[in-house]
């Protein structure tokens, strides 16, 4: 079971999609890159973006920890069910947390609105190449100056091929995950 770690929805729950592959972010990872993103000043008042979102719980829990909004992106029919059921359950408006049925390529096709921290925890199956053209259209205009970009891969799996404008500051290992950050730089 995956709970929000802190902030006003602190011990709350949330749930995951059932057989969809997902893999939610363990606590553990979580408490440790939230406790970054919040030393950088990164969260309170935040705009989220959270892309192959899943569960929800990295975008359900910045709001929590006090940004003002996020976007949850998934196309996955389960994820966006649990995410929704969880939504109903912390009273969460959609003011608050929206919920996007789409494909994350489709979504951001559409107009950008920049935004200031952007989680991207794709399923691992999920090429090099697919993920290095989200990144692309990430930083063709859905981001904020200084806005962070979060990228949960597999141990294994190279860092992301980085696009012009987004420069690599933190780089850990949490069991089977590895999270990279990177910040907008234009």
């Amino acid at each position: 079971m995956t709970r929000v770690i802190a902030g006003r929805l602190r011990g709350r729950r949330i749930h995951a999609p059932k057989g969809s592959g997902t893999r939610p972010t363990s606590d553990r990872a979580r408490e440790a890159l939230f406790s970054a993103l919040v030393a950088r000043g990164a969260v309170d008042g935040a705009r989220v973006l959270d892309l192959y979102a899943g569960s929800g719980a990295l975008g359900i829990e910045a709001v929590s920890r006090g940004a003002t909004g996020a976007v949850l992106v998934d196309h996955d029919r389960g994820a966006v069910g649990a995410m929704r059921r969880s939504l109903a359950e912390l009273d969460l408006t959609e003011g608050e947390v929206r919920v996007q049925a789409r494909a994350v390529d489709a979504y951001l096709r559409g107009e950008a609105s920049p935004v200031d921290l952007v989680f991207l925890d794709p399923p691992y199956p999920l090429t090099e190449e697919a993920l290095a053209d989200n990144l692309a259209a990430l930083a063709d205009g859905w981001l904020a100056d200084g806005a962070l970009v979060v990228v949960e891969r597999s141990v294994r799996s190279p860092e992301p091929r980085w696009p012009a404008g987004l420069e690599p500051v933190l780089d850990r290992r949490y069991g089977e995950a590895r999270i990279w950050v990177a910040e907008h730089v234009p």
